[in-house]
């Protein structure tokens, strides 16, 4: 098990704004910026980066068929590599209640918060919207300054 301690140290510095890269079908790399945390496995309880992506988007397309992936954590010139797995968790993968804490507890990892949870849980069900669980495999960095 990785700890992600640092992880969760680093991607809070900033807002929890982080890079996932994903690999496309002809092994070229797709990069998007996302807010990423770290929370407990809602199965496993081990410790995984999480993040919430819309329903449509290439990078689940892309997570879907490959589930390599890696999330770039930074605060100014310090950053922080994870790489891993993902899991997709979305619209017909659980059931819908399920999905709808799933999603919040994903959202509040990542530092997000909320006035209306109605509001919130109205949206990503109609996004279409997955939370995506990353295992980690590898964590690298550089050096602290």
């Amino acid at each position: 098990m990785t700890d992600l301690s640092a992880f969760a140290e680093l991607s809070a510095r900033d807002h929890g704004l982080c890079v996932l890269n994903t690999l496309r079908g002809d092994g070229s790399i797709q990069s998007s910026v996302v807010n990423a945390g770290v929370m407990p496995h809602p199965k496993t309880g081990a410790p995984v980066v999480a993040l919430v992506a819309i329903g449509a988007t290439r990078k689940l397309r892309n997570l879907r068929a490959d589930p390599r992936t890696s999330v770039v954590a930074h605060a100014g010139w310090q950053w922080l590599t994870v790489e891993g797995t993902a899991e997709v968790v979305g619209p017909g993968d659980i059931d819908p209640e399920t999905l709808r804490v799933l999603l919040r507890n994903v959202f509040t990892a990542a530092g997000g918060t909320h006035d209306d949870w109605d509001t919130y849980d109205r949206v990503m069900r109609d996004e279409g919207r997955a939370a995506v669980l990353i295992t980690p495999t590898r964590m690298y960095s550089n050096p602290a300054r």
